[in-house]
């Protein structure tokens, strides 16, 4: 198996995490910083003395790719691609809604088998960062900025029961307004949650490019109107 170093920093949440063999061996996560660009580092820092105390040598790193706070995936993305060029390792991205996914999964493995799986991050006002996946992780819609209306997830909606979830998720719930429509609250895409999709990506040698990695910002790429030539 493999050691992983874990960075998280897509919404208000500061984390980092490392995983051995299948499971965390350390974990911290930061919500009091102003900014990740504060913490990040000290804890980094912090996560690789505790590899290194241990005799436990780093393969490489994974950090959530997003869509969500363009600065915070930069931050994370910025000190990602450092570390890899610094210690010669292998860089892994995690999507940001595939891994909010995780804890939802973890904790409702009574799930009905037909549900659907919408992670939402704020995106302010009644926009959202969303996805949408079935129980195994298959995206059935990709990831796009939604402004929600009650029609935004209706056909969805119609064939059975969706689970929203996620910081952009509970200001959409009254304007969705479905009876199909389930919120779960305190959904939070953490370091620690990362490690099985990092795993997968690293068992299928699915590496990004240290070089020319970007983070998945999205909203540069949608809804941008051309302008008027006359």
């Amino acid at each position: 198996m493999s050691c992983i170093l874990h960075i998280e920093t897509s919404t208000n949440v500061c984390s980092v995490a490392v995983s051995e063999d299948g499971g965390v061996i350390f974990n911290k996560e930061n919500r009091n910083a102003p900014n990740h660009a504060e913490c990040l580092g000290s804890d980094v820092d912090e996560a690789l003395s505790f590899a290194d105390s241990h005799a436990i040598p780093v393969d490489a790193v994974a950090v959530s790719s997003g869509p969500g706070s363009y600065t915070g995936l930069r931050v994370g993305v910025s000190m990602a691609k450092g570390i890899c060029y610094g210690q010669g390792l292998r860089l892994l991205s995690v999507p940001t809604l595939e891994l909010l996914c995780v804890p939802v999964l973890l904790r409702h493995d009574d799930m009905e088998e037909n549900a659907l799986l919408v992670p939402m991050v704020d995106a302010r006002r009644m926009e959202v960062y969303a996805q949408v996946f079935v129980r195994s992780l298959r995206s059935v819609r990709p990831a796009q900025a939604d402004i929600v209306d009650a029609d935004t997830y209706r056909e969805y909606l119609d064939r059975g029961p969706v689970y929203f979830f996620g910081n952009g998720a509970e200001k959409c719930m009254e304007t969705i307004n479905h009876p199909n429509a389930r919120l779960i609250k305190d959904v939070e895409p953490l370091a620690k949650y990362m490690m099985p999709l990092a795993e997968k990506r690293m068992a299928a040698e699915q590496y990004e490019d240290v070089a020319y990695f970007t983070p998945f910002y999205l909203k540069e790429y949608v809804a941008k109107q051309p302008k008027k030539l006359l």
